[in-house]
């Protein structure tokens, strides 16, 4: 059996300058944290002739073509996975829709446990490329980068991305009190509220496709204070 985890972030700032279409213009910037919740991806080989998946639904296919779930579908195709005798579980330690980054999240583990049945090492920026790959570019989902970059980096990184698709990762240079500090200062709850980040990006999308002068100010705007959020990080200066 393998087993394999990703973790869930929460954004410290620059949230929504991920999207392509406004890194692409403009380059993005943003600081996130993994937290200590994970999406969880089970692969156990069975001796059915079958492709069990179970996940909020449970499906039972021969091939890879019939699977319903489009993350699942593409990311084996993506990692060369197509024979059955074959069983996928998804747990997760939070809902979906919380805003926590979970899809991203789901995607990076499946691949990772995948890649691993086939016994292939994969760096922590081609895992995160491989799910971007699957969700912008296959499914066409108007959503950003860095769930699957902090899922696949872990800690707390600061993220570029550039015009030219080139994602730059460095860890925060956070000091270790100043960490501690944040964490004490930091409450997260469950309110029983769940969206779909889908409806609420792609709006943003558009306009900024549409150079809306409006939307692309306060994007600048959320990329400048994910920087100032870097800089008071690293300076201690948790007031801010």
């Amino acid at each position: 059996m393998i087993i394999t985890r990703s973790p869930l972030r929460i954004s410290l700032g620059g949230g929504g300058t991920d999207l392509p279409s406004y890194y692409r213009e403009h380059s993005g910037f943003v600081v996130a944290a993994a937290i200590d919740k994970y999406v969880y991806i089970t692969l156990h080989q069975t001796f059915v002739e079958d492709l069990i998946i179970k996940y909020s639904n449970m499906e039972r296919v021969r091939s890879v073509d019939e699977v319903q779930h489009p993350l699942i579908r593409e990311a084996l195709r993506s990692a060369g996975v197509g024979a059955p005798h074959l069983e996928i579980t998804s747990m997760a330690d939070m809902p979906a829709g919380t805003g926590l980054g979970s899809s991203g999240s789901f995607t990076t583990a499946l691949l990772k446990a995948l890649h691993t049945l086939k016994k292939n090492l994969v760096h922590p920026n081609e895992l995160a490329e491989q799910a971007c790959r699957i969700e912008i570019e296959i499914l066409k989902e108007p959503v950003g980068k860095q769930d699957q970059y902090i899922a696949a980096f872990g800690g707390i990184t600061c993220f570029r991305f550039l015009p030219n698709e080139q994602v730059e990762a460095w860890p925060l240079k956070i000091a270790t009190e100043t960490l501690y500090n944040l964490e004490d200062n930091l409450l997260l709850f469950f309110t029983g509220y769940s969206r779909t980040a889908s409806d609420i990006l792609r709006e943003q999308d558009a306009k900024s496709k549409e150079a809306d002068s409006e939307m692309i100010a306060n994007l600048h705007f959320v990329k400048e204070l994910g920087r100032k959020s870097r800089d008071a990080l690293e300076k201690g200066d948790l007031a801010q």
